[in-house]
């Protein structure tokens, strides 16, 4: 009778151990994923280098894809659709959700706007998560730096995602560069993503390829993803090609990679990572 008696017991600490099989993987969300990244694919798009991109990308097998702005050589709302429209089978043929960053090629008036979104299936300016990480798309495609709008929607933002990590900001004109290359931390944009843990900033617009890290926060502007190169060689930046972002609980590591022939020689470097 005794082995009867501890029946309850056993069976207490087996319904306990299966809670807790099921509840664990939710109280210890970790991330395990990968992402792409593309720079501008204008002004003065290059044939034939977005779609090697996108070929690329697709070997890589990434989660999603992100842009930095630049989608459409823009300017004329007579082609403005049809611009558009012309990049769907492309983006349809490799089946990966899309988030786009709102460029100065893609948006210049109320009508270019209104387009943007539709096509895009997103505002100019929102967020999203991804398992533990949190993402935060601004526009500054009419402005030069973050207009107060931009940055009371993105305090608003952080502070609603205060546990999330690791957090990353995109937005297409880099104004950061100048305080950044000189260490300067008191420009507000970076005092407001420093107090919430931002780690990562990625810009596009110059077409090319540079990455620093200020207070913890890594900076980088994307390579050209067909866009017109303004200069010349890898070392200074000047290259085509995307990055490949590895997220593995906390820890990102960010690839950039340059296309192979007859667009590059397919080289690659790591990303400025926020410890360094």
């Amino acid at each position: 009778m005794k082995p009867i008696g501890r029946w309850p017991q056993r069976l207490l600490a087996i319904v306990l151990a299966l809670a807790g099989l099921c509840i664990y993987p939710f109280a210890q969300a970790t991330n395990d994923f990968r992402f792409c990244i593309l720079g501008d694919r204008t002004g003065d798009a290059q044939p034939g280098v977005y779609e090697r991109v996108w070929q690329d990308v697709d070997a890589q097998h990434p989660d999603f894809v992100i842009n930095a702005g630049d989608t459409i050589q823009g300017g004329n709302e007579a082609t403005l659709r049809a611009e558009w429209q012309a990049l769907r089978p492309l983006w349809n043929r490799f089946h990966y959700p899309i988030y786009f960053t709102p460029g100065n090629h893609d948006i210049w008036s109320a009508e270019s706007r209104k387009t943007y979104e539709k096509e895009a299936g997103h505002p100019a300016f929102y967020s999203f998560d991804f398992q533990s990480a949190h993402f935060t798309v601004l526009d500054n495609s009419q402005t030069e730096d973050l207009s107060d709008e931009q940055m009371q929607f993105l305090a608003h933002d952080l502070e609603a995602h205060k546990s999330s990590d690791p957090k990353f900001v995109f937005f297409h004109k880099p104004f950061w560069l100048i305080p950044v290359k000189f260490l300067s931390r008191e420009f507000p944009f970076h005092q407001l993503i420093q107090r919430y843990g931002v780690r990562f900033v990625i810009s596009g617009h110059t077409h090319r390829y540079e990455s620093s890290v200020d207070d913890g926060v890594v900076y980088m502007e994307m390579c050209s993803s067909g866009g017109r190169l303004k200069g010349t060689g890898f070392a200074e930046g000047w290259f085509f090609g995307y990055a490949v972002a590895r997220v593995a609980a906390s820890k990102v590591e960010i690839t950039v990679r340059e296309l192979s022939p007859p667009f590059g020689q397919g080289r690659s470097v790591l990303a400025a990572r926020p410890d360094h």
